[in-house]
């Protein structure tokens, strides 16, 4: 199919990816629900296996051909290609989830005696496999704060020499701390050498693809929760993965092997819910900036975490003009006590729904502390800044009038005199 090499990412992904002669004339990908793929010929299907485990790059134009769900699959590779427009990568690796995507890419570039730095907080399960799983495997994981300046972040990579992998989450679960994903690549670039390359890796789940684009910033590979905006509608689980093709090759060769590949229904699923991507993260985030408004005010509330406010302070602030279109759809908060108010908020609410995740198109509220990040130490969670009174709030499709009278009420409980 004819596609215009200048169409914006909204445009192009009504195209890429998919032709529609292939498949009878229909206009959106059938699912193809099938594990294996019969070969034209014995030689075409020794070169497809060639291709998939490596032993011989596929040439410009070479369109390989399919073998098997777990390696590729019509549905996955249509969808692949239409996340990667989003973030101008050169290709994505669709996984089963997210921790599916971030422990696939990372166990691919991490061998025994390497060493992990990540911002601190990050998501609870990325945390547990950072402490607790690498270690398993000799690679060695330390933390740096997610506002740290550049020079403590070159400090770590100057001095130890066994780092392979800087990991970023910005803007940080649950703190919507910002990371300085330019500045941390620059680090990376000043200290990569032949034998030693360090590369960049970005959880961008929270603004993603829409207000974030940590590819064009110089990262090496931006990682996301595709069951969140991508998905957009609480009823798949997936994760992507993306970047340069080389290294892709090599995460795709990773994920055939651990069998971290999703399956084409929740392909189907996430490509049907492409098209409205940037109107739902658009929208929501129109309704959060509205819901802030409420927080701010209200007397119930200790501190609002939102990117760009005043309360982030100046560096902050800096960061997210700097890197960020928007201000996405996600909000931290503290209510002032402790995790008995926070609870009566968590449970007096009505349409905003009382569940873990985000990025749907529903509003959903939880407790950080004794749910996303409970498996944290109490140390490690007060160094986060993870407070018995935080509450995590993501802003979904609802009326926002609804919403904030919702919200006002639930806080009103919490009002003392």
């Amino acid at each position: 199919m004819s596609s215009d090499p200048h169409a914006k990412p909204q445009t192009a992904i009504f195209s890429k990816g998919y032709d529609p002669r292939r498949s009878e004339g229909a206009a959106i990908p059938p699912v193809f629900r099938t594990s294996t793929f019969l070969f034209k010929d014995a030689e075409e299907g020794k070169r497809a296996f060639e291709i998939a485990y490596g032993k011989s790059p596929a040439k410009a134009g070479e369109s390989p051909a399919l073998i098997y769900s777990r390696v590729n699959n019509p549905n996955i590779e249509i969808l692949e290609e239409k996340c990667a427009a989003w973030d101008g990568a050169d290709e994505a690796a669709l996984c089963a989830s997210g921790m599916g995507a971030i422990s696939c890419t990372c166990l691919t570039f991490l061998k025994p005696g390497d060493t992990l730095i990540f911002s601190d907080p990050v998501y609870g399960g990325t945390e547990h496999f950072f402490r607790a799983m690498l270690p398993e495997f000799n690679i060695k994981t330390r933390t740096f704060p997610a506002d740290a300046s550049l020079d403590v972040i070159e400090d770590l990579v100057k001095n130890d020499p066994a780092i392979k992998v800087i990991y970023l989450e910005s803007p940080a679960n649950p703190t919507m701390v910002v990371c300085d994903v330019p500045g941390v690549v620059a680090v990376a670039k000043k200290y990569s050498t032949n034998d030693r390359r360090i590369l960049v890796m970005v959880d961008n789940t929270f603004m993603g693809p829409i207000f974030s684009s940590p590819l064009k910033m110089g990262a090496d590979i931006v990682l996301y929760s595709a069951t969140k905006f991508f998905g957009g509608h609480s009823d798949l689980v997936a994760g992507i993965s993306m970047g340069r093709r080389e290294l892709m090759a090599q995460v795709k060769g990773y994920r055939t092997i651990l069998g971290a590949t999703s399956d084409p229904d929740t392909a189907w699923l996430i490509h049907r819910s492409l098209g409205t991507l940037q109107l739902r993260m658009e929208n929501q985030q129109k309704s959060a900036l509205k819901i802030v408004e409420l927080l701010l005010k209200h007397p119930s509330v200790e501190r609002v975490a939102y990117p760009g406010l005043d309360c982030m302070g100046p560096r902050q602030i800096e960061l997210c003009k700097q890197q960020f279109t928007g201000t996405g759809s996600l909000i931290g908060f503290t209510v002032k006590g402790g995790e008995a108010e926070a609870f009566r908020v968590l449970n007096s609410t009505v349409h905003i729904k009382l569940a873990v995740s985000l990025g749907g198109i529903e509003s959903l509220i939880q407790h950080p502390s004794t749910m996303t990040h409970s498996d944290m130490s109490a140390e490690a969670k007060i160094k986060s800044g993870i407070t018995e009174n935080l509450i995590r709030l993501s802003v979904g499709l609802e009326d926002v009038d609804d919403l904030l009278a919702d919200l006002k009420q639930a806080l009103d409980r919490c009002v003392t005199t």
